[in-house]
This record gives structure tokens, sequence and C-alpha cells, in this order.
């Protein structure tokens, strides 16, 4: 019986190690999937699952102009930058789902760190933001 080396094996198995990685990737994906912060990225059309069954706080991050030229109906604003000086408003909702968004995507970033820092349980980044939700034909409302 000939001896093989790990380089030999690798060598001849490289497909089936290929899909082994391949499935173990696929498998963690939806953990992964949820940013370095712990919350989770949603699509456009993972938000509208999300706002069907949950009924969370639709929080918009973007300032007062951005958000009176058009919104996620029921959306409440509160600028990222008054954010932290604002938390009382939002406090009823720590332990509710809360779906985060402006207009790409950044500001909301940096709006789930703090409210993760609050102790918020259970955010949701609007992946691509605002910008997403128009490109997946979803309505507005205009106040």
């Amino acid at each position: 019986m000939t001896e093989i080396t790990l380089y030999e094996f690798v060598k001849h198995n490289a497909l089936l190690i290929g899909l082994a990685v391949g499935s173990g990737v696929a498998l963690l994906w939806p953990m992964l999937s949820r940013g370095a912060s712990g919350v989770a990225n949603l699509s456009a059309a993972e938000a509208v699952l999300v706002l069907n069954r949950s009924k969370p706080l639709i929080l918009d991050v973007r300032d007062a102009t951005e958000f009176a030229s058009g919104h996620i109906q029921g959306a409440k604003n509160i600028p990222v930058t008054e954010l932290a000086n604002r938390l009382k408003e939002i406090e009823k909702f720590k332990d509710k789902p809360v779906l985060v968004h402006c207009q790409r995507g950044t500001r909301a970033n940096t709006a789930c760190k703090i409210l993760k820092a609050q102790q918020f349980s259970q955010l949701n980044n609007l992946q691509g933001g605002l910008t997403a939700w128009v490109e997946a034909k979803l309505p507005l409302v205009k106040s």
C-alpha cells in the first residue's frame, strides 16, 4: 500500500475540497450577513417582510429636508446627528424590531452603532438605504 502525501491528496481532490468549503460558506452565510456589529443587513424585499410580520419602528436617520422629500410610510425621522440626544423618544423600542435607514447606508450604519451601544436588541439595517428601496419600486410618502 502506498503512502499518499497531503499535497497529493489535495491535488487529486481539489474539486471535492472546493465543494466542501463552498458548502460550509453557504451554510454560514446567514450568520455572516449580519454586520460586524451584529446588526442584520436587509435587502428591500427582506425589509418588506419584516415590516409586514413584526411592525417595527422605521427609523429614518436622514436630515429633515431629505425626509420631507419622500420617506417610508410610518417612518420616524431622527437625523443621525441628533440621535444620541433624542434616544428617549425611541427608548420603548429597545427590545422590539427597529428598521434603520438613510439614503445610501452610511449614516444608518453609524446610527446602528449608537443604538447597539444603548442595548437596542433587534436592529435591522436597510442595505443600500432608501436608494435601494426606490430601485425596488417600493412606495414613498411625502410630508
